[in-house]
């Protein structure tokens, strides 16, 4: 994962994949409910945005900082919002084009960052993981956006940056949901879509998470819940981590 310049390679894959997606739609598309209550494509899409110029600030120490905005936020569900209300001021298109411009200039901005700087984003991050973190967000909403379209939404190897940064993020998820993280090792093996297995943690971890990448980061984004995946369980501390999969703020 120390390889900024493939991650953001990556990242426009993510990005442009998505732009074909939402590159046509007509005013009665954009305005699609999606699987997240409440939000319709046009509101997903201007959440990206937002969150991109958030992302901008945050590494630059300009004044559209996340850990700023969320002081002054009333919540964080009104943070996670203000793109939204942004975005229903705009026509989808509108908003298409916001989004473009947006990941491009985070794109830019990210490839200028050292690779061992430290981004106050949440708790913070070093570069690798903000690009991962982006790739992640683009793909849990495209998603969404495909859901609500009616378009198939195909897996790729990009997946295991996914993987990667879900199960980096078990500590936090435990402490989210207020729960000790066992210490028990944790073994994860994942089967890419291209065959290759991706994997993490000791081999001979007694805990074991194995199965699709697809099913598994769907879990930890909240996109799908863990008895509707085929994935293989074994040990309390597997159990525990899927019990609180989350891989985002």
């Amino acid at each position: 994962m120390s390889d900024v310049a493939a991650l953001i390679d990556d990242l426009e894959a993510e990005h442009r994949e998505l732009y074909d997606v939402v590159a046509a739609l007509s005013t009665d598309e954009w305005l699609a409910p999606t699987p997240a209550w409440g939000w319709d494509v046009r509101d997903t899409i201007a959440h990206l945005a937002d969150t991109d110029e958030l992302a901008i600030g945050t590494a630059t120490a300009g004044e559209y900082a996340l850990n700023d905005m969320a002081a002054r936020a009333a919540s964080a569900e009104d943070l996670t919002f203000q793109g939204v209300r942004r975005g229903r001021r705009m026509p989808g298109a509108g908003v298409g084009h916001w989004w473009e411009q947006t990941s491009a200039d985070l794109r830019t901005t990210l490839a200028a960052l050292p690779a061992d700087a430290r981004i106050p984003w949440g708790l913070g991050m070093r570069t690798p993981s903000f690009v991962t973190a982006r790739l992640m967000e683009t793909w849990a909403h495209g998603l969404d956006v495909r859901a609500a379209l009616g378009v198939d939404a195909p897996d790729s190897d990009r997946l295991a940056h996914v993987a990667w940064l879900a199960t980096r993020a078990l500590p936090y998820a435990f402490s989210v949901a207020g729960q000790q993280m066992p210490a028990a090792a944790l073994r994860v093996e994942l089967v890419l879509p291209s065959g290759a297995v991706w994997t993490y943690g000791p081999e001979d971890a007694a805990d074991r998470i194995t199965g699709p990448a697809g099913e598994y980061c769907r879990v930890f984004v909240q996109r799908r819940s863990r008895a509707d995946t085929t994935l293989e369980i074994r040990g309390d501390a597997a159990l525990a981590a899927i019990s609180v999969a989350r891989a985002y703020l």
